[in-house]
């Protein structure tokens, strides 16, 4: 029978920049461990850790399930989850994740040069943005998915938990801009960047749809 789910999408854990695929710092770990062991103490005793599929996400979630089991908890994961991906944007007919450098755009596209993707005036805008993810939040026709379709695909991704019986708490650690885009389409407003493991509660119930939250202690719009 479909039961009551409840998805915590959350930031991953700190990292030093975002040049790459690169790793959570010891402290951003540390949070997440703690993180883990809050949710693992659930009344239901019970935790499902999915996870985007960046090195930063899975370092992340690890440390959730590590955190949740220390104190007892029964988890499964982390299982990297395909909905929780950043938003498919689309270069030279490439699937592109969104970077902080001109540099790391063309490394995913060899034989592109910086000149070229800078002619693109997406990428050119983009590149040029003080907030990157702003850019593509507020971006009426991006070279691929944009917030109204990402919030459909997590959106939908939430109400599929409900299909089948499972832990009644899911943490799912993704990123800003699935966050952001959650927030708008969901809530009304882009709150920025969020901070790291904060973030968005959707409910799940049988025949109806998420009913989207931040989580307590995260600032969301005033």
């Amino acid at each position: 029978m479909p039961e009551l789910r409840r998805l915590l999408l959350l930031r991953h854990g700190e990292v030093e920049s975002h040049r790459g695929d690169v790793p959570v710092t010891a402290p951003g770990l540390a949070g997440a461990t703690e993180a883990g062991r809050s949710l693992g103490k659930d009344p239901s005793g019970q935790l499902l850790v999915l996870t985007a599929d960046t090195r930063r996400a899975r370092e992340t979630a690890q440390a959730i399930a590590d955190g949740a089991r220390s104190v007892g908890a029964a988890v499964d994961g982390p299982v990297a989850a395909f909905a929780l991906r950043n938003p498919d944007l689309y270069l030279a007919g490439v699937r592109v994740e969104m970077v902080s450098s001109a540099d790391a755009l063309v490394a995913q596209l060899p034989g592109l040069s910086q000149e070229q993707a800078a002619a693109v005036p997406f990428f050119a805008g983009f590149l040029a943005a003080a907030d990157r993810v702003g850019w593509w939040v507020q971006h009426r026709d991006p070279p691929g998915e944009d917030v109204a379709a990402v919030h459909r695909r997590v959106m939908a991704f939430a109400r599929s938990l409900a299909d089948a019986p499972g832990a009644p708490v899911v943490a799912a650690v993704t990123h800003s801009p699935v966050l952001r885009a959650c927030a708008l389409a969901g809530l009304g407003e882009d709150p920025g960047e969020p901070g790291w493991l904060t973030g968005l509660e959707a409910v799940v119930r049988p025949g109806r749809p998420a009913e989207l939250a931040w989580l307590p202690g995260v600032a969301g719009p005033e």
